[in-house]
């Protein structure tokens, strides 16, 4: 990975934290009466089976992915704008949702309670959407067709991780569930303001 720019390195550790998240998911949410019973198992499991994965093929996939010359400004500039706005929004979620929640604490326990208030008073999942903007500004700052590339089955994925997400909230609280996802929007916000 020598030779990259800055911006490549800074896409580079946004796909590090971005891209294994729908992966965990998917280890966690098929089979999650099975990983309640096996609540540690389920992290070293997920994290085991999405990051080293994903660390490996970004090393080995670099020259790739990331461009060895700097993207134009204005590509950086939005890169780091959308980058710094995810940061935000994850700020926002921790502060919401707390450590435990916002690492799946809650699905593994099969208790909590739907967050409403905050920014989940305004969108479903503000985590997904950040991610997605993060997403978007490592394309930027990567410029290349493969980046392109990974970010469309990296949202492929967490589009299916999400729906898997969704279920298991609707099996878990139901009708309480339905009239919130009635009222909340997924990713934009839209509407009065229920802060």
């Amino acid at each position: 990975m020598l030779g990259m720019t800055v911006p490549g390195w800074l896409a580079a550790v946004v796909l590090f934290l971005q891209l294994p998240i729908p992966i965990y998911w998917f280890v966690v949410h098929p089979q999650v009466n099975f990983w309640r019973r096996h609540q540690k198992a389920s992290y070293v499991t997920g994290l085991l089976l999405s990051w080293p994965p994903v660390t490996a093929a970004l090393i080995y996939f670099h020259a790739s992915i990331f461009r060895k010359d700097w993207p134009p400004v204005w590509r950086v500039a939005l890169g780091l704008a959308l980058i710094i706005f995810e940061g935000w929004i994850f700020w926002r979620v921790h502060r919401d949702l707390g450590i435990e929640r916002l690492v799946g604490k809650t699905e593994l326990s099969g208790q909590g309670e739907i967050v409403q208030h905050g920014i989940y008073a305004h969108i479903r999942h503000p985590r997904y959407a950040g991610s997605f903007l993060a997403i978007l500004g490592a394309c930027l700052l990567a410029a290349t067709r493969a980046m392109w590339i990974i970010a469309a089955v990296w949202t492929f994925l967490t589009l299916a991780a999400i729906a898997l997400e969704e279920r298991e909230l609707s099996i878990r609280f139901g009708a309480a569930y339905q009239a919130y996802c009635r009222q909340v929007p997924r990713f934009i916000p839209m509407g009065r303001s229920r802060y």
